[in-house]
């Protein structure tokens, strides 16, 4: 287990033992014990009742949080011809086909999103070893592939965000910074508990989401009561 820090132990003061059953104080608790001298991010962890080593119960999806992540996005578009200027009108940053896959070949990964258009996707597969470790390749299921390039990048620049579970079940997600109020945070946790949650697979049985904690960038835990969230 590694060493905690003097901060990191104090802020550990005065949370208690179990899980908050009061959303706004835990939020609150989390943005007390953000004291790094940057804005620090503030993430959630929420542990699902899924076995990801199944294809039906592994969930990954997308949605848009109110209030944004606080966080500039670096939107890529993979299109040619028209899509490429609607994309590039939308505000996209970076646009391009088979030039930019050779670029992502090369190393390049200045990039927050990948959206690609439904007849890029066969060029696109090759970057399947790059992109899917980072949870960067387009997909239909986070929105990512679509005809509508337009309104993706539009909506990953107002503050869209994927999810998708890891190896352990569990989604990690940012849901803004420090300097977010409480009722901010609160807003952008429940609309991305509740995307979770329209996200359930069908295979998945007993207690869907089993745990939820929130943490800043260099703070500990603060662990929600997830029935506050589901009911």
């Amino acid at each position: 287990m590694p060493r905690r820090g003097k901060r990191y132990l104090a802020a550990l003061e005065g949370l208690p033992d179990t899980p908050f059953e009061d959303v706004r104080a835990a939020l609150a608790a989390v943005k007390e014990r953000a004291t790094a001298r940057f804005d620090e991010t503030i993430e959630v962890a929420v542990r699902l009742g899924v076995d990801v080593r199944h294809a039906d119960q592994q969930v990954r999806s997308s949605v848009t949080l109110p209030h944004g992540t606080g966080k500039p996005v670096r939107v890529l578009v993979f299109a040619k011809g028209e899509k490429a200027k609607e994309a590039e009108a939308a505000g996209a940053d970076i646009v391009g086909d088979e030039d930019l896959i050779a670029k992502i070949q090369g190393g390049f990964l200045d990039f927050d999103v990948a959206i690609a258009t439904p007849d890029m996707m066969g060029a696109v597969g090759r970057l399947g070893r790059i992109l899917g470790p980072r949870g960067l390749m387009p997909n239909p299921k986070s929105g990512t592939v679509t005809q509508d390039v337009a309104e993706a990048v539009r909506e990953f620049k107002r503050g869209r965000i994927e999810f998708r579970t890891d190896r352990a079940g569990i989604v990690h997600a940012p849901i803004g910074k420090a300097s977010f109020t409480v009722e901010q945070l609160e807003e952008n946790l429940k609309a991305l508990i509740e995307a979770i949650i329209r996200a359930k697979p069908a295979a998945a049985r007993g207690q869907y989401i089993r745990s939820v904690t929130v943490s800043s960038t260099m703070g500990p835990g603060v662990a929600i009561a997830p029935h506050r969230l589901t009911a």
